[in-house]
């Protein structure tokens, strides 16, 4: 039988996370910078061996090891940024799977808050008493305004006065006043009117005169001064 459908592969290892895949880019890339840093060090050293060395021959040598130390170390760079690229692949996938897992917990959430807000709506709160407490309100309002209209009235005016007999009275005092009002213009101003009699007359001596003498009375008559009043 096995020979005719073949036997049953073994089940493989298990998948590796997300978290453990990118824990093991970011442990291969922390030592792909600690090769590089070392061949930087070494690539120094080959510098100042340059700067300081005057034979042509060992110069040249140096000059190739040197070049050795700089292929390896592009190498090295190569690789770690081709890691670079692998770990933010890695990182967008796990946003996105953090993502998603947000919007089915947050559709989950909607959906069992709008199965409790049927409920309650169906159980608790009826649009028929909605609208019966929505009528009861306005008609208590109105019995309001109704009830404050009344303390407002001015219980001190009869019922059975006329408002055209109020009118027309208050026509009639409107011309009374008028007609009061052309007499006051008609009449003589006081600073106009006559001075009253009995008031001395008009002096007609110069002044430093002969002293008049008042009248009715003869030699022996009261002196008067040149504007009549007695002296």
């Amino acid at each position: 039988m096995n020979r005719v459908f073949g036997r049953k592969k073994a089940p493989g290892p298990p998948a590796p996370t997300l978290g453990e895949a990118s824990s093991g880019v970011s442990g291969q890339m922390d030592s792909m910078d600690a090769k590089i840093l070392s061949l930087d060090k070494e690539l120094k050293g080959y510098r100042d061996k340059l700067k300081t060395t005057k034979n042509p021959g060992a110069k040249k040598n140096l000059q190739k090891r040197a070049m050795e130390v700089l292929k390896r170390k592009r190498m090295y760079e190569t690789q770690r940024d081709q890691l670079a690229g692998q770990q933010f692949n890695i990182d967008q996938a796990s946003f996105g799977i953090e993502s998603a897992k947000a919007s089915v917990a947050t559709v989950s959430a909607m959906k069992a808050a709008n199965t409790e807000l049927k409920a309650v709506i169906k159980n608790d709160l009826k649009i028929d008493d909605v609208d019966e407490l929505a009528d009861d309100m306005a008609e208590l309002m109105d019995e309001f305004q109704e009830i404050n209209e009344v303390l407002a009235q001015n219980f001190a005016t009869p019922d059975d006065i006329d408002e055209a007999d109020l009118e027309a009275e208050l026509d009639m005092l409107e011309d009374e006043f008028e007609e009061e009002l052309g007499e006051s213009a008609d009449a003589l101003p006081s600073y106009l009117q006559e001075a009253p009699t009995g008031m001395p007359s008009t002096p007609t001596g110069v002044p430093g005169g002969k002293v008049p003498v008042a009248a009715g009375g003869g030699g022996g008559g009261q002196k008067v001064d040149e504007f009549g009043l007695p002296v």
